[in-house]
């Protein structure tokens, strides 16, 4: 596992792509673009590259040649994950939401531990190995924090009532809420009823049925089992399916034709009830889907009034504006720099 791996940012928030180039501030001749009278400096973006092509070196992979398409990809989602990081450090300001040291501390101290044992030179060594400083590392996780800060600011009132857990436990009960009917069987599947006709005298002469499934079924998923399968019913083609739910325990049925071939059928346990999962057993995880369900939409349509503020605010250096239709996030960049 690497750092960068771990300090993807939420998926939701990463869909926020970085305003249209609209803004008409001038740029630094030290900056890659401008958000709203904030600099990102072509130290950051330099940074940010370099770390790509360590990973790639790493893995044994040609870094994008400049001028390339994926070469000018890779260089777009690096800008729009820079610009993506200012606006919502100035997001998080305007919501009054304050990201402390302490907390960056915390979760390094966490990440540590997780990964490295809390061994502070492996740490140090998985940094190297990347091309990572202990402040990019800081800056990564102080992105997260904000984030995720944001995220539940944005989406603290959002809420489910009983009704849509019923309607959604209604019209998701046949598929996700109920169990049909069941039965263990165990079958001998031949190419020719003749076969099948000779193994079924053998059977009822009494040869063991485990040991001819081994020797002669077709049924490459059964016969090393002798045979044997649970069955849902209805999952299998029909007459197979209706001779296996109508037999009485341990009968063995006479060759049974399938667009397979023919089956010898032997049921060995009553078959299991069908059952619905009640209501009050699943309510507390349909309301905690259906919760994050509607707090990543708010989150979305937050972040698409967001796009459209900061329309006319973001400037980009020549070179360095996103195609017209922008739509790669952080997401791309740093799977760019890790793959």
């Amino acid at each position: 596992m690497t750092i960068s791996r771990l300090l993807l940012l939420p998926a939701l928030v990463l869909a926020l792509v970085a305003a249209g180039c609209g803004g008409d501030e001038e740029v630094p001749k030290d900056a890659v673009a401008v958000v709203d009278g904030e600099k990102i400096a072509k130290s950051e973006f330099n940074a940010i590259v370099a770390q790509a092509k360590k990973s790639y070196k790493t893995q044994k992979r040609e870094f994008p040649k400049a001028g390339s398409q994926e070469f000018q990809t890779l260089k777009n989602q690096v800008v729009q994950f820079l610009v993506q990081r200012v606006e919502f450090e100035q997001q998080a300001e305007e919501l009054d939401i304050e990201v402390t040291d302490k907390q960056i501390d915390a979760r390094l101290e966490q990440i540590k531990k997780q990964y490295f044992g809390g061994d502070a030179k492996k740490y140090e060594k998985q940094l190297k190995d990347q091309g990572l400083t202990d402040k990019q590392v800081r800056a990564d996780i102080r992105s997260q924090v904000v984030s995720e800060a944001i995220f539940e600011k944005v989406t603290a009132d959002v809420k489910v009532d009983d009704k849509a857990i019923a309607a959604y436990y209604a019209k998701n009960k046949a598929t996700q809420y109920s169990q049909p009917e069941s039965r263990e069987v165990r079958h001998i599947l031949v190419k020719t009823r003749a076969e099948g006709d000779r193994l079924y005298n053998q059977l009822k002469a009494g040869a063991d049925f485990s040991e001819l499934a081994k020797k002669f079924s077709q049924d490459t998923g059964s016969k090393a089992n002798g045979g044997k399968l649970t069955i849902t019913k209805g999952q299998t083609v029909a007459p197979f399916d209706q001779t296996a739910f109508l037999l009485k325990n341990n009968a063995i049925s006479r060759p049974v034709k399938t667009e397979f071939g023919y089956h010898i059928i032997q049921p060995l346990k009553d078959a299991t009830a069908a059952k619905v999962t009640p209501l009050k057993d699943v309510e507390a995880s349909i309301r905690q889907q259906l919760q994050q369900e509607n707090k990543n939409k708010k989150m979305t349509e937050w972040v698409d009034d967001l796009k459209k503020e900061y329309e006319d605010q973001v400037s980009y250096a020549i070179g360095f504006s996103p195609p017209p239709a922008a739509t790669t996030g952080t997401t791309g960049a740093t799977t760019a720099a890790d793959e």
